[in-house]
């Protein structure tokens, strides 16, 4: 089980508007700041962490569960409208399995972030 995953980026106030927005429709928002880092979750804890001032490893791709497919919807949606770019729109995505609903925005530094619903319609 994965606790928390952190990512390097080069503008840490362009990055912590873009995913306030992008991250809301999937329940998250800012949680804590300190030290050039701004931590996202839901339920009080912050598992995913943006960080300035770190070398970026290159795009990284990050999945986010989403409860229901129009939540991926919501989520892609919001992600475009904070500036990110499409990287794939909602959608069935059968290679991975019959019911993989997924929709992936890349971020300021072009990091592949994505919704996902396993549960049938």
């Amino acid at each position: 089980m994965i606790d928390h995953v952190g990512l390097g980026v080069s503008d840490l106030e362009e990055s912590k508007a873009f995913y306030q927005q992008a991250l809301r429709p999937l329940g998250y928002q800012l949680l804590m700041e300190r030290d050039g880092s701004a931590g996202f979750g839901s339920n009080g804890k912050p598992d995913f962490w943006i960080h300035a001032n770190r070398p970026l490893s290159g795009p990284t791709h990050v999945a986010i569960a989403s409860s229901d497919r129009a939540t991926v919807q919501a989520f892609h949606a919001a992600g475009l409208a904070a500036g990110g770019h499409d990287n794939g729109p909602p959608g069935l995505r059968p290679h991975y399995h019959q019911n993989y609903y997924g929709a992936f925005v890349l971020d300021p530094d072009s990091n592949n972030i994505e919704a996902v619903c396993h549960r049938p319609t």
